[in-house]
């Protein structure tokens, strides 16, 4: 929850945004949970997970970085992939600090942070005081001489700020990442409550946790043609909640294949979540679903309001 907090006279403070923008699956996501120290953006081994912008707050010393995680940048074929590209490169337009994340286990240099950096050069361009640092993630899994390697290849195409190698999972490299970034941010009473973790709303968190179970528990294109909506949340005398939630499916055929035989599936992916839920939220949680199939859910103006993303992008 946003607030007027007021700072001591005596304490110089800072807080303002850093952007984590980079091809899908490159760890933004991982990375903002580590930072963080708690999940506030759900992570899949399957790309485009993340829909819309997310922020994430961290606190490191009298320094407050709001990061913003936002959808990977990949070649957008419908409109709820225009909508995701535009939604990530306008996290760019309002942050103090971009961070280009670049999965560095890749063989060679993908196409779609080559278009990501060819854009940064034109944002540079015309906003030469904007912020760009390069994040070389997942060095765990490469060898050194090719860590070095793509460092080279990337810094030639654009001169970076800073450059750091990390292993978001593992954490590795992160302190000095967060040293730098607090550094960066200006100066300024902090944006949010230092115990906030997020500005997403408990119920909308709800239904992102259940999402990430249906996109680890279902194949191929399935998971991108669902979405999950809070319907209720209730607050019990015993001090548990009660949540319902609807999944959407884009075809009706697509009921049964989420819910599985006499509904096995879906009660194993609601358990799934509902114990990841009482894990975060530290309570007893009782998680009732509801599969329900909405045509043309993905052109429907309303789900894009839900997800801060623009219909027409």
């Amino acid at each position: 929850m946003t607030t007027d907090l007021q700072t001591p006279s005596n304490l110089t403070t800072r807080a303002g945004f850093a952007a984590l923008i980079g091809a899908p699956n490159a760890g933004k996501s991982t990375l903002m949970n580590y930072i963080v120290g708690a999940k506030v953006s759900i992570v899949t081994p399957k790309v485009q997970t993340t829909r819309s912008r997310i922020r994430g707050i961290a606190m490191s010393g009298e320094s407050q970085i709001i990061f913003v995680d936002t959808p990977g940048i990949f070649k957008p074929k419908r409109r709820l992939d225009r909508a995701m590209v535009h939604a990530a490169w306008q996290g760019t337009d309002e942050a103090d600090v971009t961070l280009l994340l670049h999965d560095s286990a890749r063989t060679s240099l993908d196409e779609e942070t080559e278009a990501i950096i060819k854009q940064i050069i034109k944002i540079k361009e015309e906003f030469p005081h904007r912020k760009f640092a390069l994040i070389l993630n997942k060095i765990d899994l490469t060898k050194p001489e090719n860590l070095l390697g793509r460092a080279s290849q990337l810094t030639q195409m654009l001169e970076f700020e800073k450059i750091f190698m990390i292993s978001a999972e593992k954490g590795k490299g992160v302190k000095d990442l967060v040293k730098w970034l607090a550094e960066q941010m200006p100066q300024s009473p902090f944006l949010f409550d230092p115990e906030d973790l997020s500005d997403l709303p408990q119920r909308q968190l709800a239904a992102e946790i259940l999402r990430e179970k249906l996109f680890m528990n279902l194949h191929q294109e399935l998971p991108y043609q669902l979405t999950v909506e809070t319907d209720s949340w209730q607050e019990k005398d015993d001090g548990s909640a009660e949540i319902h939630a609807s999944i959407y499916v884009a075809r009706e055929g697509h009921r049964g294949i989420v819910l599985g035989k006499k509904g096995q599936s879906m009660r194993r992916i609601g358990q799934s979540a509902r114990l990841e839920l009482e894990a975060m939220f530290e309570r007893r949680i009782h998680l009732f679903t509801h599969v329900k199939y909405r045509k043309d859910w993905m052109n429907d103006p309303d789900r894009y309001r839900n997800w801060d993303l623009e219909f027409d992008a």
